[in-house]
């Protein structure tokens, strides 16, 4: 279970809003780091893998004494220090040559972490294909190409599937512009085979390019823009079921939505059974942006509303009999001689 900070006072439990699961979060920013000991083959990966992130990355430059497995406290402060939801950290030693450990955190806490073994001789870099690169910041077009990916049961394949979704998709978009599919990310593996080693990750990002063509539709073709690496799969770590219960928790109205979206239920369908999340009475928002709250209260009692006394308003003696005297005076229908009306005291 996660733990669960308390608030001293206004200022720290706003900080801790802020930094609280959103229903809206924003895009997963990636943080690079390096090992105490990292071999150029490594150096150069993260600086590819980072230029293909950007702008939705950070890359440090110094050396960290960091072991992930063992104490992943430093990992858990700078993913809290620089919002950042995933790392990839860069080492190596005799050991575990030319290491890849992508981490995935949640609420700063790391959630699950992967090894990947970098294959130095069929390394290529983004610099060693000279031809065009697409724009920074797109939205790129993933294709997972092997079964092992597929598996239901939790395997490293299906964990380095997942983490290398989170680390390629960027920033959630309902619509995307053709004009910004510019590039494809290929994850590829051969088939599982008894007595052989475990089948290597293949890593490959081809360009998109539109031609003319007879048609109405142009031409497309897809040219090799680098990075090129092979991966074989290291030590993993699975997430912890009630951290990932947590991870992947929605609101009932959003899951409602996401599961008629994918019945292919129009809008009016949706509608009946959406549940809508419960509003705040007389709370509203003005054309200017400022939020106004109505309050209702009871009838007041001005009997006994204590009021300022002063001497100016005080009735004197005399003029409080006038005014008796005048309110038991009444006039009697009967006339007299005179033919003036009689009158007659109660």
């Amino acid at each position: 279970m996660l733990r669960q900070i308390v608030p001293r006072n206004a200022r720290s439990k706003r900080a801790l809003e802020k930094r609280a699961p959103q229903l809206n979060e924003n895009a997963k920013t990636t943080l690079f780091l390096k090992g105490s000991s990292c071999s150029d083959i490594v150096q150069l990966a993260l600086t590819d893998l980072h230029s293909l992130k950007r702008p939705l990355s950070i890359k440090f430059t110094k050396k960290n004494s960091i072991h992930p497995f063992e104490d992943a406290s430093s990992l858990e402060f700078f993913s809290e220090k620089n919002d950042a939801s995933l790392l990839v950290l860069g080492s190596h030693s005799k050991k575990r040559p030319h290491c890849l450990t992508l981490v995935r955190t949640f609420d700063s806490k790391v959630l699950d972490m992967l090894e990947l073994y970098l294959d130095p001789e069929t390394l290529r870099t983004l610099g060693q294909f000279k031809n065009r690169k697409c724009a920074v910041g797109l939205k790129p077009l993933m294709v997972f190409s092997g079964t092992a990916f597929e598996s239901p049961t939790p395997t490293p394949y299906t964990l380095a599937k997942s983490l290398l979704t989170d680390f390629f998709i960027g920033q959630e978009a309902q619509t995307v512009d053709v004009e910004g599919l510019q590039c494809i990310v290929s994850i590829s593996m051969e088939e599982e085979r008894e007595g052989e080693p475990a089948p290597k990750i293949h890593l490959r990002i081809y360009l998109i390019r539109t031609k003319k063509s007879s048609e109405k539709l142009p031409r497309a073709e897809v040219e090799e823009m680098g990075p090129r690496m092979d991966f074989r799969i290291g030590r993993m770590k699975q997430a912890d079921e009630g951290m990932m219960k947590e991870a992947l928790k929605r609101p009932k109205y959003l899951e409602v939505g996401f599961f008629s979206c994918l019945l292919g239920l129009t809008k009016e369908y949706t509608n009946i059974f959406l549940i809508q999340p419960k509003q705040k009475k007389n709370v509203e928002t003005d054309i200017v942006g400022d939020k106004i709250g109505r309050i209702h209260l009871g009838r007041q009692d001005l009997d006994s509303l204590q009021s300022r006394k002063m001497k100016g308003l005080k009735r004197r003696r005399d003029a409080e009999i006038d005014v008796e005297e005048d309110d038991t005076t009444i006039f009697d229908g009967d006339e007299n001689s005179d033919g003036g009306a009689k009158r007659t005291k109660i």
